[in-house]
């Protein structure tokens, strides 16, 4: 019975151990990736704001650091300002940022600003830091804080821009997960903005496929079936224009890449050409516009 008793708890720990384990991996899989830049104000180029302050990227470099020491994944702003600075997108009269291209390619999940200014008095010295946290993806805001330092009779405002991280950087990344895990579990929110042209035949109204459906009907179906664990909303719906304020995505795909919109469009796009009609699409961060016309 002893052995038994032996062989039921040893088989029962390692169990729990693989469990353990497992959601160690998961947990590890959900974790998001960070990009730290700078704040740029309008007009001013991202590589600008970061090379022409060195108080700015002390705090960029601080805050990255708070990071990586945190077991957090993150990507490195200066690798990124040199490959956009060899691609096409930085020409010449590109309207553009290069903050959009840097995002856009860096493969973030989320990018943090920074800001950094220094405080100098009689009483002391003393650095402010602002960090905002933002959705790559979809541009919404994540998470705030405004954190200054003690006040101290030094000039070194490395230190200074340290002592005002170690205040906040905790809680500020408590709260970049827990917004980045209520995205795991329950998707990133995009919005689809349809439209009729005018001089087509079809409308919304119109009957489309074997089933004899209503075109928005039968578009509600497909988003209904695509959309991360079916959720969706219509807010509201014409004869020439629907629009779903909300269309739940994954964040990530079924090979475990960044999912992209476009590949979520493109599916709606050749379903509604199984149907008999033509589109064009454009995007704007979340936002999906799409125009509907008959072959």
């Amino acid at each position: 019975m002893r052995i038994i008793a032996f062989l039921i708890i040893f088989s029962f720990n390692n169990m729990l151990q693989a469990q353990n384990e497992g959601q160690a991996d998961i947990n590890k899989n959900i974790q998001p990736t960070i990009m730290v830049i700078p704040f740029a104000p309008k007009g001013v180029q991202l590589r600008d704001a970061y090379e022409k302050n060195e108080l700015v990227r002390i705090a960029v470099t601080k805050v990255k650091e708070g990071f990586d020491s945190r077991g957090v994944n993150t990507i490195d702003l200066r690798g990124k300002l040199k490959q956009s600075a060899n691609t096409a997108a930085l020409q010449d009269g590109q309207e553009e940022s290069d903050k959009d291209d840097v995002i856009r390619n860096s493969g973030a999940d989320i990018y943090v600003e920074v800001e950094a200014t220094k405080d100098k008095s009689s009483t002391g010295n003393s650095a402010t830091v602002i960090m905002t946290a933002y959705d790559a993806f979809s541009g919404e805001s994540f998470a705030n804080k405004v954190s200054t330092s003690q006040k101290f009779y030094t000039d070194n405002f490395d230190q200074l821009v340290q002592k005002a991280l170690e205040k906040e950087i905790e809680n500020f990344l408590n709260t970049i997960n827990s917004k980045f895990n209520d995205i795991v579990t329950n998707g990133r929110t995009v919005t689809m903005n349809i439209g009729i042209e005018e001089g087509s035949k079809f409308n919304f109204e119109s009957e489309v496929g074997k089933d004899g459906d209503l075109l928005s009907e039968a578009i509600e179906t497909w988003i209904q079936a695509h959309s991360f664990k079916n959720y969706y909303h219509i807010q509201g719906i014409t004869s020439t224009k629907l629009f779903f304020d909300i269309v739940k995505v994954p964040l990530r795909d079924d090979e475990g890449n960044n999912f992209r919109l476009s590949k979520f469009a493109g599916d709606f796009r050749k379903y509604l050409n199984n149907v008999g009609l033509t589109t064009s699409t454009t995007y704007n961060g979340n936002n999906i516009v799409i125009s509907i016309k008959s072959k």
